[in-house]
């Protein structure tokens, strides 16, 4: 089980909520903050997802923690009908949801309230389920996990992209300073919630990577289980199916 970190230490509310709250608080500055902390690195590892899940021809596809939505409309390039972006943040599907409509995607895409340890969806709904960068915000991975496997159709594809923690030097001491330091840094200086850039950069540092999620991944019953990190080992990419 990975490390609880949360958002606000002295809330008196549950991870869930917190995650909820400080998303909510962010999610106006979130997309050109998020191309300044990852410079704009992040848009090919999103690249390099959608091209795991187009090589599957998914007809129905799931972007869980789907934020303000930028997943979930890299989606539309596969040609699925049906993509639902999943989120527990109201503020930042707001801006999600604008942007879909910007880009004249409303009628394949739709951006709803879901909690990932509860999906609101039947078994083995889909063919495809996405999480980008927001699987270390689970309450309870174990349960989110299970969830995910529950709504997968058999022989689906699971993908995660999340950030993890270089191994080799002098990447690992780097990652450890930016994370520390210059992520909550810019956070003060971009915006007014100083916590949340703090909350971003520790939960990244304790969040269990490459094998160790691997095992956690075969633990709940998913498999074909993959683990390829990204940029020196800053990110990795995560594939699975289901039996």
């Amino acid at each position: 089980m990975s490390q609880q970190v949360t958002p606000y230490k002295d809330s008196g509310l549950g991870k869930k909520e917190q995650v909820a709250q400080m998303f909510d608080n962010i999610s106006g500055n979130y997309d050109g903050l998020n191309r300044i902390m990852t410079f704009g690195i992040d848009i090919k590892w999103r690249k390099k997802v959608l091209k795991m899940v187009a090589a599957r021809n998914p007809e129905t596809i799931l972007d869980i923690a789907t934020g303000t939505g930028d997943l979930a409309i890299l989606m539309a390039e596969t040609n699925a009908p049906k993509i639902i972006g999943a989120d527990i943040s109201e503020g930042m599907m707001e801006v999600g949801r604008k942007k879909v409509a910007d880009k004249g995607l409303s009628n394949r895409i739709t951006l709803q309230y879901g909690d990932s340890e509860n999906l609101p969806f039947e078994d083995n709904y889909f063919d495809a389920i996405t999480v980008a960068f927001g699987i270390r915000n689970f309450e309870t991975l174990e349960k989110g996990l299970a969830e995910i496997l529950r709504v997968l159709k058999p022989g689906g594809v699971f993908v995660i992209l999340e950030t993890s923690v270089p191994v080799k030097f002098p990447f690992k001491q780097g990652y450890k300073i930016y994370t520390k330091y210059i992520l909550p840094f810019m956070g003060r200086l971009f915006s007014k919630e100083h916590s949340a850039y703090t909350y971003l950069g520790e939960s990244a540092s304790v969040f269990p990577f490459g094998e160790k999620l691997n095992n956690i991944l075969r633990k709940i019953g998913f498999i074909e289980v993959k683990a390829l990190p990204q940029t020196m080992g800053v990110a990795t990419i995560y594939s699975a199916s289901k039996q």
